[in-house]
């Protein structure tokens, strides 16, 4: 549902994807990923249609199921250090560092497709303070939509996933918080194709209280 009236949700903890939730970076990612298809004769609004939340291996696997994955983990890669170099456009969220800061000292965590160096990069150029406690493309075996990501988060923090509320934009990520037990704030386009339990249009109306006993209240609208 689409958050109009105000909403209250229970949670003791957030976990936050970053493209498309935190950081707007369509810009780039289209650069790069419009590159990537035009060197294998694919279409790029196809591919575009595709690649939001995945690591960019998975995204791959899905587009050249016959090619060898040595060749997309290799092309993953390079695409990174593309992506890392190329900041031009990325920007926040409306209302993502004013959510963040009233995060400092309750538990949350950044769950993300990225590496650690390209979201250091995206997360700087979106003026944006990088959480504590962070799971990137490198704390992970398997890519969103898988829950791993998302349950290795609630891990670190402590926390059960069913007391965590996710942020995601993308269908693979909203799949993946899915799969852990968690209910999921969607944010922006994107998300709403895709069952969230509520849909934002950004973070601008989204307020956290601590409500002094481990809990959370997550006012939305």
């Amino acid at each position: 549902m689409t958050a109009t009236a105000t909403t209250a949700l229970p949670a003791r903890a957030l976990l936050l994807d970053m493209d498309g939730t935190l950081v707007n970076s369509d810009a780039a990612v289209e650069r790069v990923w419009r590159r990537w298809a035009d060197r294998q004769g694919l279409d790029g609004d196809e591919i575009m249609k595709v690649v939001h939340g995945r690591q960019g291996y998975a995204s791959m696997a899905l587009l050249l199921p016959d090619r060898p994955m040595e060749q997309n983990y290799a092309d993953n890669a390079r695409m990174l250090a593309e992506e890392t170099a190329d900041t031009e456009g990325v920007v926040e969220i409306p209302g993502a560092a004013a959510f963040l800061a009233s995060l400092h000292g309750l538990p949350h965590a950044l769950v993300t497709s990225a590496d650690v160096a390209l979201s250091t990069a995206r997360m700087a150029a979106a003026g944006l303070a990088l959480p504590d406690v962070r799971v990137t493309a490198e704390s992970v075996g398997a890519s969103k939509p898988d829950p791993e990501g998302f349950l290795k988060g609630a891990a670190e923090l402590g926390i059960a996933p069913a007391d965590c509320i996710a942020f995601e934009d993308s269908g693979a990520g909203i799949k993946a918080a899915r799969a852990a037990g968690m209910r999921v704030v969607g944010v922006g386009p994107r998300a709403g194709f895709h069952g969230p339990d509520v849909v934002v249009e950004d973070l601008t109306r989204v307020r956290v209280e601590a409500l002094g006993d481990g809990t959370l209240r997550l006012h939305i609208g």
